[in-house]
C-alpha cells in the first residue's frame, strides 16, 4: 500500500516537472507594449472598436503597422495620440461619432393605435407585431437601447415616448446600435461645432401611407432634393438621406421640408442678425 501510494506521489510530481519545462519551452511572451496601451484605455470594454473589449484592441493596435481604421470612441483622438506615441506612430485626425435616432413619431404625430401587453423588451415586442402605431418604422419606446447603453446616455421620453441622446454623455459606442431592433440609429458625424442635419424618419413607404401614420413622416416628396444645390440630399425607396461629405450645413432642406421630417442640432437660432 505504500509503495503504490509513494509510486502515485513520484508519478505526479514528474508529470508536474514536465509540464512545467514544457510550459516554460513553449510559453509564448507577449509584447509589453500590449499592457503598455491597455493601460491608456479607457476599460470599459463596451465594443464600440469593433474588437472584443479593451485587451483586443490593446493587441490590435500593437500588431498593426499603422493605426489606420483604429480608434477608441470613447477616448477619441487624444487617446489615439497617446496610443500613437507610445507606439511611435501616428494616429488619425477622426471626426467624433453620435448616436442619431431617425424616428419623431411623438405620440401626437404618431398616436397609438393598440395597447402593447407583454415583456418590456423592444426585440420581442418586434417579433409579435409592427408596433403599437400605425408606423411599422417606427421607435418602440421600451428601452433595449437604453439598457444596452453602459453610459447612461439614452433616456426614453414619457412625453413623446422616443428614445433620446444625450450630447454630452454619448461616446458613440455602437451599443444602442446593436440593440436596436428596428434598425432607426445610427452613428453620425458629431460635426464641426456639434452643428447636424439628419433626416428623422425611417419610414420608407409611400408618401401618402407615411403621412397617414405620422404627421412628422418623410413623404419622399424630393423638395429637399430640389432645395439641396450641392446634391447632398436623395431619396432611396420614398426616404430622403443627407450625405454628410456633401453636406454645407445650409439648413434649406430643412427650411423646405413641408412634416418637418428633417431636424438640425445646435445651430444658432435664426433672425438673430448671426451669420448662418
Amino acid at each position: 500500500m505504500h509503495i503504490a501510494i509513494i509510486l502515485i506521489g513520484l508519478t505526479g510530481a514528474t508529470a508536474a516537472l514536465i509540464l512545467f519545462f514544457l510550459a516554460k519551452k513553449f510559453e509564448v511572451k507577449e509584447d509589453p507594449r500590449i499592457a503598455q496601451a491597455l493601460e491608456l484605455l479607457p476599460g470599459v470594454n463596451c465594443g464600440g472598436c469593433g474588437y472584443p473589449g479593451c485587451n483586443g484592441f490593446a493587441v490590435a493596435c500593437v500588431k498593426a503597422s499603422t493605426l489606420e481604421g483604429l480608434t477608441c470612441p470613447v477616448g477619441g483622438t487624444a487617446l489615439m495620440k497617446k496610443v500613437a506615441s507610445m507606439l511611435g506612430q501616428v494616429a488619425d485626425e477622426s471626426m467624433p461619432k453620435i448616436a442619431v435616432i431617425h424616428c419623431n413619431g411623438t405620440c401626437q404625430a404618431c398616436p397609438p393605435t393598440n395597447l402593447y401587453d407583454g415583456a418590456h423588451s423592444c426585440a420581442i415586442s418586434s417579433k409579435l407585431y409592427s408596433g403599437p402605431t400605425g408606423c411599422p418604422y417606427g421607435c418602440l419606446g421600451l428601452g433595449d437601447c437604453v439598457n444596452a447603453c453602459l453610459f447612461n446616455a439614452i433616456t426614453v421620453n414619457p412625453a413623446t415616448g422616443l428614445a433620446e441622446i444625450s450630447e454630452e454623455k454619448c461616446v458613440a459606442c455602437g451599443a444602442c446600435v446593436k440593440a436596436c431592433p428596428k434598425n432607426i440609429i445610427e452613428m453620425h458625424d458629431k460635426g464641426i461645432g456639434s452643428h447636424r442635419i439628419y433626416v428623422a424618419c425611417a419610414n420608407k413607404d409611400k408618401g401618402g401611407i407615411a403621412r397617414k401614420a405620422c404627421q412628422n413622416a418623410c413623404t419622399g416628396c424630393m423638395k429637399c432634393v430640389k432645395d439641396c444645390t450641392f446634391n447632398a440630399v436623395t431619396v432611396t425607396q420614398n426616404l430622403a438621406c443627407i450625405d454628410e461629405t456633401k453636406c454645407t450645413l445650409c439648413r434649406k432642406c430643412i427650411q423646405g421640408c413641408p412634416t418637418g421630417a428633417i431636424h438640425e442640432v445646435n445651430f444658432p437660432i435664426k433672425n438673430q442678425n448671426i451669420p448662418l
